[in-house]
């Protein structure tokens, strides 16, 4: 058995309401939902959430709400990993063979139904615990800086001052778009970016944050952008 889940909380502070404010036509969250409905994979689609409204929503674009998330579980400070771990007990509970969880985050409309094929591919292709999405960044981390309190700027990796670009490491970062696990590894709260975790690379253009008013806007425009090439 295959089961997703959403973490989908009610406090958002810098967009107020925003897993179900409408985004291009539908609720924020139903993007991810449909997603992993259209991926074929999940016998079971859970939003975990611990606001009755986001429930309601979610219910109507078919995920299921079997339980109401605690509320020491939906404060500014818990990551995903108690979240799920959380879920993945009541699923045990419950007797559910679970064999591998996906958890897809409410505010990514750029998901895509092969890439969460593709995850779990790779999650059941060695003795992995994880796979999520990653990307590159756009300019070399090595040669970033920072500005000083007096004004001027100084390197965070100096010792690469003089470094070509091609010779740099080449450095990833999360996508935040979804993150396959044994259950056993979200129990247990093994961490996720270490040596048992393998990456699956999309393009940059399909990776957005979605954290402030700025971000939905440019979201907002990608999406459409996307959808008019799609026609």
């Amino acid at each position: 058995m295959k089961v997703a889940v959403i973490p989908a909380r009610g406090g958002s502070k810098r967009i107020p309401r925003k897993n179900i404010k409408d985004f291009c036509g539908r609720p924020m969250i139903a993007w991810s939902i449909i997603a992993a409905q259209k991926s074929g994979l999940f016998d079971h689609i859970i939003v975990s959430t611990e606001d009755a409204e986001i429930a309601q929503v979610a219910r109507e674009w078919r995920a299921e709400t079997p339980f109401t998330r605690p509320t020491d579980l939906a404060d500014d400070h818990t990551g995903t990993t108690p979240v799920v771990a959380h879920a993945v007990e009541w699923m045990q509970e419950q007797g559910w063979p679970v064999e591998a969880v996906c958890c897809l985050y409410p505010a990514s409309p750029f998901i895509h139904a092969e890439d969460i094929r593709a995850g779990l591919d790779l999650l059941q292709s060695g003795d992995w615990a994880y796979a999520f999405t990653v990307t590159d960044f756009p300019a070399p981390i090595f040669r970033s800086f920072r500005q000083l309190p007096e004004g001027g700027v100084e390197m965070f990796f100096p010792e690469h001052a003089l470094t070509r670009s091609q010779d740099l490491p080449e450095a990833l970062h999360d996508a935040a778009q979804f993150y396959w696990g044994t259950p056993e590894a979200w129990r247990s709260g093994k961490p996720m970016f270490a040596p048992h975790t393998i990456p699956l690379r999309i393009p940059r253009w399909r990776v957005q944050d979605i954290d402030n008013e700025d971000d939905w806007v440019r979201a907002t425009h990608l999406f459409r952008l996307l959808e008019l090439h799609k026609g």
